[in-house]
């Protein structure tokens, strides 16, 4: 069983072969805590937890790191407009944004390390750029030598040359040039500020990240991941100061990056103001829709993104859900998925689509044939389910569950069950027909049975 994943710094598939498989690595880079998240930064962490539980069925240890910036222009600006400490703003933030993604099904990473905890390790990391000669301090910040690296672009592909022509970016007077960037830079007055040998100041961005890779991970990490729009500068320069630091050691041996969610043709972001709120989705959608939308897609493609597709996935995950609540009398069993077509797809650059796709085979499977096959069928279909995140909830929860805020409770649709069979019992059918109907009318199906009558949101 040969993991392949399509690696950024090669442009191709690779097989993947960890440095040490008894302790495999991943670091994915996390959100800028400012706002609520959108679904375009839901992406990563939604294909990257995928991964990460693939991993696990192939290594005794994976150790998953996730980051988060809580240090950062634009967490001081909305602290200033708010009139509060930017530490509360992230922290703030922070909270909102693990709640998020575990309402998407995601599990909480391993480790996740904040940039403002690791001032002394990102302090180390400078000191020793700037005594090998690949950094420089000019009117008190600390500015990474581009120029100082020959091979700097050979991740993105960029070339020096060319990123110098098409600079169109104001040079600073403490820079040296203009692709330079920086690793430390002074605070002004009521910003956070750390003690350094330059100045009173903070991180740049991107020397967070390779300082809490190295402290967690090490040196090397197998996989680095990300959003495709932090592929340059952000991975590039964070590439570029580890290898300088650490002898020309790489920081990562795969790089993979996730392609752009669109909304209305254009590429979702806060800057443009075309974005979908994760939290706002959440009120009209149950999390595992959200998490189906973004799995129906190959994690490097650009996806779309509108109501129609989740209107579908809803559709769908109710087939997959009404088939395991119709086969619950079936034996639960541990099954070898070794062979079958959609853990193979995810061994394929994670094509989390056709292990979807397989899904709804498996579905059909355990409908058919002798009682024994149809036990196999359901214990793949949960066995890869559970890989992709998803069939986490009980299937008489999932059709019982409200995800739209004018929908009825459970309470109030209860006493309408009761309502409606104590009018059955007085014999008055025609109130009992008028309150299944106009229970009907508000999204709930009622299931008249031997052994009373059930319910579901349709």
């Amino acid at each position: 069983m040969e993991l392949r994943i399509f690696n950024s710094a090669s442009r191709r598939k690779e097989v993947f072969e960890p440095i040490d498989k008894n302790r495999v690595t991943m670091y994915v880079c996390g959100p800028t805590v400012y706002n609520r998240v959108h679904i375009g930064n839901a992406r990563p962490a939604v294909i990257f937890d995928t991964l990460f539980r693939l991993l696990k069925s192939l290594y005794p240890q994976v150790v998953y790191a996730r980051n988060i910036t809580d240090v950062d222009d634009k967490i001081i600006d909305v602290a200033n407009k708010r009139g509060q400490k930017s530490e509360e703003i992230a922290k703030l933030y922070a909270d909102f944004y693990s709640k998020d993604m575990a309402r998407l099904n995601c599990e909480p990473p391993t480790i996740e390390p904040f940039a403002t905890k690791h001032i002394p390790e990102i302090l180390d990391m400078i000191e020793v750029l700037i005594r090998k000669g690949f950094a420089y301090v000019s009117e008190k910040h600390v500015l990474f030598s581009v120029s100082s690296m020959p091979s700097y672009g050979q991740l993105s592909g960029k070339s020096l040359h060319d990123l110098t022509i098409g600079a169109r970016v104001e040079i600073g007077k403490y820079k040296r040039d203009a692709n330079d960037f920086v690793l430390w830079k002074p605070s002004k007055k009521g910003e956070p500020a750390w003690d350094s040998p330059w100045s009173r100041g903070r991180p740049g961005w991107h020397i967070e990240c390779s300082a809490m890779a190295q402290k967690h991970l090490g040196v090397t990490v197998d996989i680095h991941g990300g959003g495709l729009d932090l592929l340059f500068p952000h991975h590039e320069n964070e590439t570029a100061q580890s290898c300088c630091a650490n002898g020309g050691k790489p920081l990562a041996n795969f790089w993979m990056h996730n392609g752009f969610i669109q909304l209305d043709g254009q590429k979702m972001s806060k800057s443009l103001g075309n974005f979908k709120l994760v939290c706002d989705l959440l009120e009209h959608h149950p999390g595992e829709v959200l998490r189906y939308v973004i799995l129906s897609a190959h994690y490097r493609s650009e996806q779309q993104f509108n109501a129609s597709l989740l209107e579908s996935a809803k559709r769908s995950l109710d087939t997959l859900y009404r088939c395991l609540q119709s086969t619950e009398n079936l034996d639960n069993i541990v099954v070898d998925l070794s062979t079958n077509n959609g853990f193979l797809a995810l061994l394929d650059d994670l094509n989390t689509s056709e292990s979807i796709s397989e899904l709804h085979a498996l579905a059909r499977q355990t409908r058919q044939g002798s009682k024994k096959k149809r036990v196999v069928a359901r214990g793949k279909l949960l066995s890869l389910a559970n890989m992709l995140g998803l069939l986490q909830q009980n299937p008489d929860d999932w059709f019982k569950k409200a995800h739209d805020p004018d929908a009825l409770s459970q309470q109030e649709i209860e006493e309408a069950i009761l309502l409606r069979q104590q009018a059955k019992e007085l014999k008055d059918f025609g109130e009992a027909d008028r309150i299944r109907d106009s229970l009907a009318l508000k999204g709930v199906v009622l299931q008249d049975s031997r052994n009373g009558t059930g319910w579901r949101r349709s």
